[in-house]
């Protein structure tokens, strides 16, 4: 069974395949970079085959936007389904490849679809942080506990301040021993659910704007 044919040229009477690395540097050197090295070649190469293997976990509706061939989503596909280790090498090699061919458009878009999907982790993180803010800001000045419930009059005001009574008796003062060792005082089921009370009112749709009368 014959194989088929690769796409390419030849150039003094060598064939070069589209894709390989000789190829990207004739192009490279058509355009005037010869400055570009063989060593920066391989390092093009090696991000764009990372960059295919971070399009493994691409959520399938960030996928669907990509103007991609069918012959990388086919090889993506398979690599997902190949469980071998040097099978799955091989096949990544195969996909760096064809992450090579592609346009400097569609690689910009493949890194801002990476990034939209990372987006709901640092938007967690950040709410995170300002729900231990507001936490111990509550548990230390009852004038935040007012400010508080001005931002966020949804708040069940009686269970809020309960809560954060509690949890100040439940804050042992730390003694001198403790101090000099850096050993925060020991914290209760109370400070816990602070924490738990403002994050759920921080994570409603209309907490930002709430937030913002800060």
């Amino acid at each position: 069974m014959s194989r088929k044919p690769k796409k390419g040229y030849y150039v003094k009477g060598q064939f070069v395949a589209e894709g390989s690395e000789l190829d990207l540097e004739l192009k490279r050197e058509l355009k005037g970079d010869t400055e570009i090295s063989k060593t920066d070649l391989k390092r093009e190469s090696a991000e764009l085959q990372k960059l295919g293997e971070e399009l493994l976990t691409l959520r399938a509706d960030l996928m669907a936007r990509l103007d991609l061939s069918d012959k990388l989503r086919d090889a993506l596909n398979d690599a997902k389904r190949i469980t071998n280790f040097e099978g799955r090498r091989r096949q990544m090699q195969f996909i760096g490849k064809l992450m090579r061919l592609l346009d400097p458009v569609v690689i910009e878009a493949i890194h801002a679809a990476l990034a939209e999907q990372r987006a709901p982790s640092a938007r967690e993180t950040q709410l995170l942080h300002a729900a231990e803010q507001w936490r111990d800001r509550l548990i230390a000045d009852d004038d935040a506990v007012a400010q508080w419930i001005n931002n966020f009059p949804q708040t069940d005001t009686q269970q809020l301040r309960a809560l954060v009574r509690q949890a100040r008796k439940d804050a042992k003062p730390a003694d001198k021993a403790a101090v000099s060792q850096g050993l925060a005082p020991r914290q209760g089921r109370a400070y816990r659910e602070v924490f738990q009370l403002v994050r759920e009112q921080l994570s409603t749709p209309d907490a930002s704007s709430d937030n913002d009368h800060e």
